[in-house]
């Protein structure tokens, strides 16, 4: 039997894939333990330092597995076990100090909403396309769906999406902020590499305070901010890293981080 997800990691990469490409990688409660199981590895070994998701096939993932929720004997027993475990898994995707890149092979929905955007950059394939689903079924969103396309795309937007249910092809999500690049198909995985590269050889340390300082800002008053600032502007500075990079921009060659 195939992996349901896959993760190499390569030259500080962990590139995770999404493999039931036969049900569109619809998440079930199988794949949800093994995202959690790739997720763990990437933790624990410290020399990643960039993430990549995708998926197999012609989707990247369009959400929930139906045909799972159909045959429960309880639904909301099977959504309590499995969006417990899922919720988590965002957490800890969102919570990573180091880059996230989703590379969207094709069409997401539901739960797959969420989980291409916890991602800091987003690359979409032309034939890429969203929908929300979740009103469709009767259902809400779950993984973060509502709030993520809440911040990329402000409230009216999501909220269009997710009561109307209509796609929403990948040029259409480039307009509203929902991607970051729509790039040809056969193009996808090649230019999210070189994105993953670009980024897993730059300042790590950097970068995860970047992360934390955009992530939290809206919830930060202007003060709070600011503090937080000053405080990551000078362990930067402490850092070999910061100490490196002036010092090859001075002598014009390219810095070499060692997250240090």
């Amino acid at each position: 039997m195939a992996e349901l997800v896959m993760c190499e990691i390569v030259d500080g990469i962990a590139a995770i894939t999404l493999n039931r490409p036969d049900n569109g990688n619809a998440l079930d409660s199988a794949m949800g333990r093994a995202l959690i199981t790739a997720v763990n590895e990437v933790i624990s070994d410290k020399s990643v330092r960039t993430v990549m998701l995708t998926g197999s096939g012609k989707s990247f993932c369009v959400g929930g597995d139906i045909a799972e929720m159909r045959s429960a004997n309880d639904l909301s027993v099977l959504m309590e076990a499995a969006i417990s475990e899922l919720h988590a898994l965002i957490r800890m995707l969102k919570k990573l100090p180091i880059p996230v890149i989703s590379a969207l092979n094709g069409p997401i929905g539901g739960g797959g909403i969420g989980l291409a955007l916890c991602a800091d950059i987003v690359l979409a394939a032309e034939s890429m396309k969203l929908r929300g689903g979740y009103s469709a079924i009767g259902l809400t969103p779950d993984l973060g769906a509502s709030y993520l396309l809440a911040a990329r795309a402000g409230a009216a937007r999501a909220k269009e999406i997710l009561l109307m249910n209509e796609p929403i092809g990948a040029r259409q999500c480039l307009e509203w902020g929902i991607v970051n690049a729509v790039l040809p198909d056969a193009e996808l995985h090649s230019e999210a590499w070189k994105h993953a590269r670009r980024l897993a050889s730059g300042a790590s340390l950097s970068f995860g305070r970047i992360k934390h300082l955009v992530d939290g800002a809206a919830t930060r008053s202007l003060d709070d901010h600011l503090t937080l600032e000053e405080g990551y502007m000078i362990a930067s500075a402490r850092s070999a890293d910061g100490k490196e990079g002036v010092a090859a921009f001075m002598e014009k060659r390219r810095p070499y981080f060692t997250a240090k």
